[in-house]
């Protein structure tokens, strides 16, 4: 890859911080936009951080000065009074405009599998919005569509693995016989650098090498960290309700009815060939010991955004 500058969204999250790392090892110029421009990072000055400006566009596309390559990460897991899904497609959509007038060549797009824009779940409508407007630009593009990602900063196999260890039996909505495909982190920051560097336009379901059924997955992780709970089917509503009796115990939201519905529908499986390579059940063997000690909150990290993202 030639010597350019690239801009990451979220550098100092999670999957930012992954394909931002990888930059840097290969001797390539980093910057980040960030709505935490002070969180603490792992990277010692070496990535420059500018916020995102979304109701500035000129500021915004300023941001962009001299970028080759944008690699975007930005989204929000559900609504909430201090984020929405809407908002987050408004901004996208002014990030890629900003970019298209500040005269980026490749934008590298974190997606998700299965978008619709005739969907019912507001995540896999505006992902597929997403799509559309980044099209639209006529800007050369890659789009990843993952899964489940994994990797030490992770929230959904951390905190399946934090109710193991604290629960006696585990839940799992209706049968627990839809699908997964978790791909580690580092496996999606690989294909999006490689894919940084070409100038096609592609879309890649971006999935690990071992599918699961999340009935499956709760008994792989549960084996794993030595706690090997009775894994029982309960009505989607009162899982649901369950799930936020704990998110209300934490104070976190740790699942939504949208993501059950979304899980539900085998929305995070599709037959594809997989592009990660490193298996889940792998890493949680070699994590095992520390994976779940403490829950991950969605929130706290969105709240204070001063504190490195921490891992298992």
């Amino acid at each position: 890859m030639a010597h350019i500058l690239h801009a990451v969204t979220g550098a100092f999250g999670y999957s930012g911080k992954y394909i931002a790392k990888r930059l840097l090892d290969m001797g390539q110029d980093v910057i980040t936009l960030t709505n935490s421009p002070d969180r603490a990072n792992s990277f010692d000055g070496q990535v420059k951080a500018y916020r995102f400006n979304f109701d500035n566009p000129d500021e915004l596309a300023r941001s962009f000065r001299g970028v080759s390559v944008l690699y975007n990460t930005y989204w929000v897991r559900f609504n909430h009074k201090l984020f929405k899904h809407a908002d987050a497609v408004r901004n996208t959509e002014r990030l890629f405009q900003a970019a298209k007038a500040a005269g980026v060549e490749r934008i590298v797009h974190v997606s998700i599998t299965n978008p619709s824009e005739d969907s019912p779940l507001e995540y896999f409508s505006g992902k597929a919005r997403l799509e559309r407007a980044l099209a639209e630009t006529g800007i050369s593009h890659a789009i990843l569509r993952p899964t489940v990602l994994f990797g030490k900063e992770d929230i959904l196999i951390n905190n399946i693995a934090w109710a193991l260890r604290r629960l006696w039996v585990f839940g799992v909505f209706g049968s627990g016989n839809y699908r997964l495909q978790p791909i580690y982190v580092d496996d999606l920051a690989a294909l999006a650098v490689e894919q940084g560097a070409k100038r096609d336009n592609i879309t890649i379901d971006a999935i690990g090498p071992e599918t699961f059924t999340y009935r499956q997955l709760a008994k792989v992780i549960g084996k794993a960290i030595g706690k090997k709970r009775p894994v029982i089917s309960v009505p989607p509503t009162i899982g649901y309700l369950a799930g936020w009796l704990l998110g209300k115990c934490v104070g976190d939201v740790m699942i939504t009815r949208e993501e059950i519905k979304g899980l539900m529908a085998d929305l995070l499986y599709v037959d594809a060939r997989p592009t990660g390579t490193t298996r889940l059940t792998d890493w949680i063997k070699t994590h095992s010991n520390s994976l779940g000690r403490k829950y991950a909150s969605e929130l706290a990290r969105r709240i204070d955004r001063t504190i490195e993202y921490q891992g298992e």
